[in-house]
């Protein structure tokens, strides 16, 4: 009776750690070993290797040892920092680096590639890194190896393995001051040109923001649209060198557009106005029709319209007759004067309220000397268009008559007067 219950003791059976479970030891050593001796069982048959690799993600971790077999496919062994093969490592010809150099070569090497991303999908931001620290690597390489490797970007970028954001690695300052990265984007976009076309080029940089900024391809002291096309156009590359020039121009545009608006809010005067102007058309070559249609646009946007038909006319005319100075100074030409009557249909036809307001626009343009007889009638013959036609030369019906008849008028007296 006094004798103590015992406890109940929980007992179990211990259970050892998995060998799947523990950490396995970074070595890509073996890694390579493996790869390599499959590289070499294959030798340069590119259909082999591409089923080679396919079989062998199965097998071995690709996952975790990306960079080595980038490495290996791209330079034959795995890379030391600055892009050279330690001496002791084993290696193989089966790669990028010791193929031809040859757009061919290259072309079936992309297809290696593409192989493998698509099969193996985690791999795709593996390759962007390893692309990405090749680039950074370039001076590590000779001629040869960059040419090879610069001919296969710009065949993945065409094909969409790669992505354009990773040009960001040419801008780095060691390689820009010795030129390695010029040189590198020659070869790069030709073959990249040669793929697709400069408009499917210029998409993929738009799409990162890289379409502004392939002048830092330069140093700073030669970053100019003059030094740009040169370099490229005598390298065989005329249409890069014109779609930089045409970006150069819309963003002075771009520009003039904005610095326009700010001297207009403030007030500045119009001398003032007009000497900026002439000078950044000198500067980027900007052509008188394209200023007019610049001033137009600033000037339709400083002001809140009233959204009632009927006041908007009388409004518009008091706004307008203010910065008609500003618009005569850049319609010297009859093609300005053509391009503000279109820029002002368009416009009038755009904002439903204008509608009605066109004729008067013109007319006060005309007094004040902006547009003169010939654009006119040239406008109201054949040079107009296709919005709100209709309306439109109704409006300007009786003072096209009127100045055809004054025309006509000055003509005679001309005659009575020889």
């Amino acid at each position: 009776m006094n004798q103590k219950q015992q406890k109940p003791t929980l007992s179990g059976q211990r259970f050892k750690t998995r060998k799947r479970d523990e950490k396995e030891r970074f070595d890509p050593t073996q890694f390579q070993d493996c790869i390599i001796q499959g590289l070499t069982e294959t030798g340069t048959d590119l259909e082999a290797v591409a089923k080679f690799l396919d079989a062998s993600g199965a097998k071995l971790d690709y996952r975790r040892y990306a960079e080595t077999l980038f490495d290996i496919l791209v330079a034959g062994g795995m890379l030391a920092p600055g892009g050279t093969l330690a001496d002791d490592m084993t290696r193989t010809d089966v790669c990028v680096f010791a193929a031809q150099e040859d757009l061919e070569t290259m072309q079936a090497f992309a297809q290696v590639f593409n192989k493998l991303i698509r099969r193996y999908k985690y791999l795709e931001k593996g390759f962007e890194d390893e692309v990405k620290k090749l680039l950074l690597f370039l001076k590590g390489f000779s001629e040869s190896e960059r040419n090879k490797l610069a001919m296969l970007t710009g065949i993945l970028l065409a094909n969409g393995t790669l992505n354009a954001s990773i040009l960001n690695s040419l801008y780095n300052e060691n390689l820009v001051k010795e030129g390695v990265s010029a040189a590198f984007a020659v070869k790069l976009f030709k073959s990249w040109i040669n793929e697709k076309d400069i408009n499917a080029v210029a998409v993929s940089l738009r799409k990162v923001n890289m379409d502004n900024r392939l002048m830092e391809l330069f140093p700073a002291n030669k970053q100019s649209v003059e030094h740009f096309s040169k370099y490229f156009t005598e390298a065989g590359l005329k249409e890069l060198s014109e779609y930089v020039r045409n970006q150069q121009t819309i963003g002075a545009r771009k520009e003039l557009q904005k610095e326009l608006q700010e001297q207009m809010s403030r007030g500045d005067p119009f001398k003032d106005i007009i000497l900026y102007i002439k000078e950044e058309m000198k500067k980027n070559n900007i052509s008188e029709q394209t200023v007019v249609a610049i001033i137009w646009s600033s000037v339709m946007s400083t002001v809140e319209w009233n959204k009632k038909e009927e006041l908007v006319a009388e409004q518009a005319i008091k706004h307008l007759k203010q910065y008609s100075p500003l618009l005569a100074a850049f319609t010297t030409q009859g093609q300005s004067e053509l391009t503000l009557l279109l820029k002002i249909q368009e416009y009038c036809y755009d904002n439903i309220h204008f509608m009605k307001a066109f004729q008067k626009i013109v007319v006060l343009f005309y007094k004040a000397e902006v547009l003169s007889e010939e654009p006119i009638l040239k406008w109201y013959k054949d040079a107009h268009l296709a919005k709100g036609k209709s309306v439109f030369l109704e409006q300007m019906k009786k003072f096209v008559e009127w100045l055809k008849n004054a025309e006509e008028e000055s003509e005679s007296e001309a005659e009575e007067g020889d």
